[in-house]
């Protein structure tokens, strides 16, 4: 017996009025969503080691604030690549939200909710890739991700043994009509199937220069960690593909100041995924470096749809501008480094005593 398509009882009215931060609704969506769909958007790659780092890692960086600073008005607004939005907090590329909401209207919801909160959501055949980008001009898109960390799909050993594939009323839409849209069943994980029917394992830095011929719009390169790689791209966003491809990898928020100060330098923005559970975790990424934060909100669309989304995104709002008030900051641009201590920060401060 199948239970691809079944939902399962969901939380109550009750339940949903007590939710109080982004991290609950994960634990709503574990009783409602069919297991195959929960553990392919909670499990990680094999020991699972990167998943729990991208968050611990977050608790080892304390907060410096300034005190005595008017803070009675709070500025969150910032600009990405000429687009004005109400935060640095944006809607990070996930897959298959109709597995979320199948009674509902998957992406579109989160499209909406994004919209409504004034932030970004963020979406080995050449002639493809090019269908897919003109299709995203048409559409009005103002730029183009490209993940470059999944050459190969890591070993997501949960998808392996509920022998992930789609359930019958889910496809790829964007693929539509380009008979690309539909992963079937394995005796493995369908998506991994997929995956290497799809990818062009011997993509590499110098198609970079070819997407840029095919498209007007910006590249942005996600999937980076290290400071060692070459750009080209007129943004980066560093992310681990929080935990699901190589295990062992560090969290991301630990490798930010370096990427940012070394290799970047201000020339492009860097963007980060991975990890982020509150409005405090968007500071210390703002405070290191980084010129916004993504995070998935699928367990929020499980649970209710595009008002769990617009729900998701105001409480991360709201914890990020109470810890810019306790910090003593007004506006984006005046968190600092100084504003946050690190790991690194106090081994050398105890190695000088």
């Amino acid at each position: 017996m199948k239970l691809v398509g079944l939902r399962l009882p969901g939380p109550n009215c009750r339940e949903m009025a007590l939710v109080t931060n982004v991290c609950e609704y994960e634990e709503l969506a574990k009783h409602k969503l069919p297991k195959m769909v929960y553990d392919f958007y909670a499990a990680g790659a094999e020991d699972q080691w990167t998943l729990r780092e991208n968050s611990e890692a977050f608790s080892r960086i304390l907060f410096q604030p300034r005190v005595l600073v008017d803070v009675s008005c709070i500025d969150m607004s910032m600009s990405v690549l000429g687009y004005n939005i109400s935060m640095p907090i944006m809607i990070a590329p996930t897959a298959l939200h109709k597995l979320a909401h199948p009674e509902g209207s998957g992406e579109l919801a989160t499209a909406r909710a994004a919209a409504a909160a004034e932030t970004i959501m963020i979406y080995k055949d050449r002639n493809l890739v090019q269908q897919l980008i003109q299709r995203a001009e048409k559409a009005g898109y103002k730029a183009i991700v490209l993940t470059v960390d999944a050459p190969w799909l890591g070993r997501r050993e949960a998808d392996v043994k509920n022998r992930f594939t789609l359930p019958q009323n889910v496809m790829l839409k964007i693929f539509e009509g380009l008979d690309q849209g539909k992963i079937d069943e394995t005796n493995g994980s369908g998506l991994a199937a997929y995956v290497a029917s799809q990818i062009d394992r011997s993509f590499s830095w110098k198609d970079i220069n070819w997407l840029q011929t095919v498209t007007s719009l910006p590249v942005l390169v996600k999937g980076i960690i290290t400071a060692q790689d070459k750009y080209g791209a007129a943004g980066i966003i560093m992310s681990n593909h929080g935990g699901r491809q190589l295990d062992y990898l560090p969290a991301t928020i630990s490798c930010l100041e370096e990427l940012c100060h070394m290799e970047a330098n201000g020339r492009v923005p860097v963007f980060i995924d991975s990890g982020f559970r509150r409005g405090t975790d968007v500071f210390k990424a703002l405070a290191l470096g980084a010129s916004g934060i993504g995070r998935p909100v699928l367990f929020s669309l499980a649970i209710d749809g595009e008002a769990g989304v617009r729900n998701a995104l105001r409480m991360l709002r709201d914890e990020l501008e109470i810890t810019m008030a306790l910090s003593g900051c007004t506006s984006v641009k005046e968190i600092t480094r100084g504003h946050v201590v690190t790991e690194s920060d106090r081994i050398r401060r105890c190695s000088r005593l």
